[in-house]
């Protein structure tokens, strides 16, 4: 037995010593770099949703699956998944509490209609003080649905101009969505006896898309694998450090690096050109303003033929494992991690099960779209978000990055991928989402 034992081992790491090979060869790390680097120039503007710098970023994207011979998703003409939604801008927003004009700088709006209240008693106040989380607190008031006045403490005046930035110039929604008023106060409040919030929004229809190429499946063409990654940001925004004057956050990490990853990966299997299963390779739009591109893609899947997703957000940089490992969102939601694992026997590399789960990161990002119907939709992920000083900052640039960590990712993927592409393997489905 224990021969046997040792010519199994033996086999197996020959085996994936010529997989690596292989891999190495197919993706390179100068290859890598100059995505990344394209993807998070500043003349991408921040990638911004609705803004030119998200428009080159597409043609970019477009212009690379070309020259790898992906094929249009079956419906589009091109490689662009086109589809419409409704921008909602506040134009003017005035409040008060107790009587007291708020200052313009000390609150902000977001809603899909203008709306008018005066001590409206279905209004919920939800007061965030020193001694809360602010994160909880405001996903717990998203969750509820309600019309909510949020009183926020001084003490996270940094994290309120954050939100403010991208927030408060507005939000977006599918057509005929309705999302509740919800308004941002920065002070002390003992209590909230009165309040008048007077809010005008205009509303106009707006184009986006995400970006997406197959290479159909040689056996089984009718099993979707997803490759995907979101590659809008932030844009221009308000520099969050004195004396600091740059204002585009590029967006280096989050997710420049993912949509590299999803473009390496289909050049990776396009010069295979062996999987049994349709592989689809999407960049999302809008991820950062709601996982909109990707909730649009879900509709437009047959989600009982997607076998599995491998969505990859923020690799630019070592996990708190330590070079070569990166964890999945949702490791314990099906055997999706454990596939993945068993094919980097013999590598250096490997995954985790996600270290944060007090961030609720498997429905935070666009395998999440998927996983809600069933999909064994998993993001990863090297990102250290707890101690991430640089996330959603115009200091996410490329000379932060780790391009050897970014390319063992990669090729860690192609790798841990290649039994689920072939057919071998097929991951149990995630239960689905009932809430």
């Amino acid at each position: 037995m224990k021969k046997i034992s040792i010519v199994t081992a033996a086999l197996l790491s020959v085996s994936a010593y010529g997989f690596a090979q292989d891999v190495n060869k197919l993706i390179s790390k100068d290859d890598v770099t100059r995505i990344i680097k394209t993807l998070s120039a500043d003349d991408m503007q921040g990638r911004a949703t609705f803004t030119p710098g998200i428009e080159k970023a597409a043609t970019f994207i477009e212009s690379e699956y070309k020259k790898a011979g992906l094929k249009p998703m079956e419906g589009n003409t091109g490689y662009r998944q086109n589809f419409t939604m409704v921008r909602s801008t506040p134009v003017s927003l005035t409040a008060s509490i107790n009587g007291k004009t708020i200052a313009a700088d000390s609150a902000f709006a977001g809603s899909t209609d203008s709306f008018k209240w005066a001590s409206d008693k279905d209004v919920q106040i939800v007061t965030v003080g020193p001694d809360k989380n602010f994160r909880t607190e405001y996903r717990a008031v998203l969750q509820s649905g309600k019309k909510t006045l949020l009183l926020v403490d001084p003490k996270f005046k940094d994290l309120f101009s954050r939100i403010k930035s991208y927030l408060g110039a507005g939000s977006t929604n599918f057509k005929g969505k309705v999302k509740q008023p919800l308004v941002f106060v920065l002070g002390k409040f003992d209590n909230a006896a009165s309040f008048d919030v007077n809010c005008d929004i205009k509303n106009e229809e707006l184009p986006l898309f995400n970006v997406a190429g197959i290479i159909p499946g040689k056996t089984r063409p009718d099993e979707y694998v997803i490759f995907s990654g979101h590659y809008d940001h932030l844009g221009i925004i308000k520099p969050d450090k004195p004396g600091v004057t740059d204002s585009i956050a590029n967006g280096a990490d989050d997710d420049a690096s993912g949509t590299t990853a999803v473009l390496s990966l289909a050049k990776y299997y396009k010069k295979l050109n062996n999987n049994a299963r349709t592989l689809i390779f999407v960049a999302f739009t809008a991820e950062e303003i709601g996982e909109y591109g990707s909730q649009y893609f879900a509709r437009q899947v047959d989600a009982d033929k997607v076998v599995a997703m491998f969505n990859i957000e923020m690799i630019g940089k070592a996990s708190k494992f330590g070079t070569n490992s990166a964890f999945i969102t949702g490791f314990e939601r099906s055997d999706f991690g454990k596939i993945l694992q068993k094919n980097l026997e013999g590598t250096a590399f490997k995954f985790y099960p996600d270290p944060y789960p007090d961030q609720d990161l498997f429905y935070r990002s666009d395998n999440a779209s998927l996983a809600e119907v069933g999909v064994p939709a998993h993001t990863i992920s090297t990102d250290q978000i707890d101690i991430d000083k640089l996330y959603h900052t115009v200091g996410d640039e490329f000379s932060t990055l780790d391009v050897d960590n970014i390319t063992s990712a990669i090729r860690a993927i192609a790798l841990s991928s290649r039994t689920i592409v072939s057919g071998q393997d097929t991951p149990t489905r995630v239960p689905k989402k009932t809430e």
